[in-house]
């Protein structure tokens, strides 16, 4: 874990070999723009950086500190911003897009807004996530003036949140510095690519539209050092997991997040379509809003299909320790994203009850809605589990009500 804070660390490598790009590397860059130019500022610079790694939407929500660098951002060619309804459900959009993407961003304001994002920070960091999160922060003029500002916890103190965002980020900076904004920026974004991990850039309100010489219209492609196999190891893993698959009666193959990392969902799926083994390997979705939004205008159409698996409760909780909290108030799902869709953009909504509705439903959202957002809301019974989560529930109970050990 690095942290990056101001011009006080000045250069240093990237963490973990990630390959950021040195203040030299730009000096020799021919297309350089004038430093009055609006497209050498540093909130373009970090919009460029986004685009250049593969990031072409960033779920946002505005704040009273990061408003002007969304202005940036949004002056940015190819390069979209996907206004969300709040922070929780833009980390979550962009921990979908990172899923689906390789790589993915989003942008909140100062405290109030990072500390609302911070558990969608946490589950990407889990699942090995590379997922860039920016925040406006306050005014560089305002770090060590003992000042105390709103949207904060009323504490002259702003390191609160960097301290938040320590244990669930590869790599943090607060920019608050031009001279070696540059380097912070590119440095956290290497470094969220190499370690896939999510990274938290922090930028002054005052310096998004602020130019200097180092921000060139077209910096320096970043380099990631290739990962090297040990090919011993990995085929006495290889053997121990084919041993291990054949003895078993019904082997179900789960993938987990260091799969996505070593970009081996490929041959994850070749491997159990070969072995006929039955396979998980899933993501989380984006948020309702946030994907209505997204597929709205016609060169905002996306292919995608939401299926909503309502069975009035929590299962999962009534197999471990049943009670009254583990029913829901049951609404109407496909009316609320009627609701939120409001007749603007493309969306399509069904409810189905049986298999055949389901079917139904599906030759519909891949045929005559295929450009449509689909939500399809699939009712099951509340008691529909298989025999093996009544056992998982019943040993999680027992586990939870050990009585403690004698003191």
């Amino acid at each position: 874990m690095d942290t990056t804070i101001g011009s006080v660390d000045g250069h240093r490598p990237a963490a973990s070999g990630a390959v950021a790009c040195p203040a030299a590397a730009y000096m020799t860059t021919t297309s350089s723009a004038p430093v009055g130019d609006a497209s050498a500022t540093l909130g373009r610079h970090l919009a460029r950086r986004l685009v250049q790694v593969g990031v072409s939407d960033v779920f946002a929500v505005p704040g009273d500190f990061n408003l002007t660098l969304l202005d940036h951002l949004i002056a940015e060619p190819g390069l979209r911003l996907v206004g969300c309804c709040n922070e929780l459900n833009a980390g979550y959009a962009a921990d979908g897009y990172a899923r689906a993407r390789g790589v993915g961003a989003c942008t909140v304001t100062f405290t109030v807004g990072g500390l609302s994002v911070l558990n969608a920070i946490a589950g990407a960091y889990s699942e090995n996530l590379p997922l860039i999160c920016i925040v406006g922060g306050p005014n560089s003029n305002d770090y060590g003036t003992n000042r105390i500002l709103h949207h904060t916890i009323g504490l002259p103190d702003f390191s609160q949140e960097l301290r938040c965002f320590q244990p669930v980020t590869c790599h943090q900076a607060v920019v608050n510095n031009l001279d070696d904004a540059h380097e912070q920026v590119d440095r956290a974004i290497s470094t969220a690519l190499k370690e896939s991990k999510p990274v938290y850039i922090s930028v002054s309100c005052n310096l998004p539209g602020l130019p200097h010489p180092t921000f060139k219209r077209d910096p320096v492609p970043y380099y990631l050092a290739p990962r090297l196999s040990n090919k011993l190891g990995l085929e006495a893993a290889l053997q121990a997991t084919v041993a291990f698959l054949d003895k078993a009666v019904k082997p179900v193959m789960v993938a987990g997040p260091k799969l996505r990392v070593a970009k081996a969902g490929d041959a994850f799926v070749q491997l159990s379509e070969a072995s006929g083994y039955a396979m998980q390997y899933g993501s989380i979705g984006w948020s309702v809003g946030a994907l209505l939004g997204y597929a709205q205008g016609a060169t905002g159409k996306r292919k995608s299909i939401i299926f909503l698996i309502n069975n009035g409760g929590y299962t999962i909780e009534v197999e471990i320790h049943d009670g009254p909290y583990n029913v829901i108030k049951n609404w109407n799902y496909t009316g609320l994203v009627d609701a939120i869709h409001n007749g603007e953009g493309n969306c399509w909504t069904a409810k189905v009850a049986c298999e055949e509705e389901l079917t139904a439903a599906i030759h519909t959202a891949t045929g005559e809605k295929k450009d449509c957002l689909c939500f399809i809301e699939v009712m099951a019974h509340k008691d529909d589990t298989s025999k093996e989560l009544l056992e998982w529930g019943s040993r999680v109970c027992a586990a939870n009500s050990r009585p403690p050990n004698p003191q």
